[in-house]
This record gives structure tokens, C-alpha cells and sequence, in this order.
């Protein structure tokens, strides 16, 4: 692969490095996911809902999808048993989106599965360049004001309860 830049634009190694990454690891995502039978999309719902009840129409805004893609989405988990809609807690109009006990497993098995891909590259790193990565990485993560990609909020995940018999 040539790594010549055309004339007139400049090259900006951060920006080289974070897009090969990227491709690294979406790269493993996709082929994780397609193990699983689940999109790259749907890859993102989860790993949002590892640690957020977000509404639907959060979700869909911060994946950059319309309402009835989302629902697509969200029906087809639901099929399968991983996801779960339910009333929002602080406005009882609002459907949250959240992870049914099969779905929390399933992710965090993806997620071992994910970690234990990308071991052969983060395996390269000691303790300490782990933490200073993770550092310098978070502030790039997020999102910056105005960018239409506003992160879904962070709340305490509320499981459902037991239905009563």
C-alpha cells in the first residue's frame, strides 16, 4: 500500500493513526458481530446499553438513524430476546431501551471476545502506556458541542422486574 499523499493536501499523522485504528477495529467488530449474527449497528446499541437506559429517540439520534430504522432494529433484537422497551422512569411518555438478562450476557461475552481480538495489538503495551493511551484518548471521544452527535445520558440501568404471577 502506497503511502503517498496527493499534492496539495498535507498529511497529519494523528489523524493517519486514528483512522487505522479505526479500521482495526471495526474490523474486529464486524467480524465478532457477524459470528453473532449481528450487525455493526447493532454492535453500538449494545455496547450503549451496556451501561445506559437511553430512550429510543436518544438512540436513534445519537446513531444517526430515523425512527423507523431504529424501531427496526430494536424489533429484531427484541425477537431474539436481547433488548427490552419499557416506560421511562422520569417521563412516562418516553420508551427507554434497555438490555434483557440474555442480551447483558451476551454483550459482555462480545465484549470479551472483542478485548481478546485486539489483545495481539494492546498486548504490545505495558501498564503504563495503557493508562497514559486511555488517557489521551478519552477527550477525544467526546462529543464536542454542536457536532449532532450528543452522547445518549447516563443513567443508572434499571432492570426489569419479574413479572408477577
Amino acid at each position: 500500500m502506497t503511502t503517498d499523499v496527493p499534492a496539495g493536501v498535507t498529511a497529519d499523522p494523528l489523524v493517519d493513526a486514528l483512522v487505522r485504528n479505526a479500521f482495526q477495529v471495526m474490523g474486529v467488530l464486524t467480524r465478532v458481530g457477524a459470528e453473532h449474527d449481528l450487525s455493526l449497528t447493532q454492535l453500538r446499541v449494545f455496547g450503549l446499553l451496556r451501561d445506559r437506559r437511553p430512550r429510543m429517540t436518544e438512540l436513534a439520534t445519537f446513531l444517526g438513524l430515523d425512527k423507523s430504522t431504529m424501531s427496526g432494529l430494536i424489533d429484531r433484537a427484541e425477537r431474539r430476546g436481547l433488548l427490552a422497551r419499557g416506560k421511562s422512569a422520569e417521563d412516562r411518555r418516553a420508551v427507554d431501551v434497555f438490555l434483557t438478562a440474555a442480551g447483558l450476557e451476551l454483550t459482555e461475552r462480545l465484549y470479551g471476545e472483542v478485548r481478546a481480538a485486539l489483545l495481539p495489538a494492546t498486548g504490545r503495551l505495558d501498564p503504563e502506556q495503557r493508562h497514559r493511551l486511555t488517557e489521551l484518548i478519552e477527550p477525544v471521544l467526546k462529543p464536542v458541542t454542536g457536532a449532532g452527535e450528543p452522547s445518549p445520558r447516563r443513567a443508572p440501568v434499571r432492570r426489569p422486574e419479574p413479572a408477577a404471577d
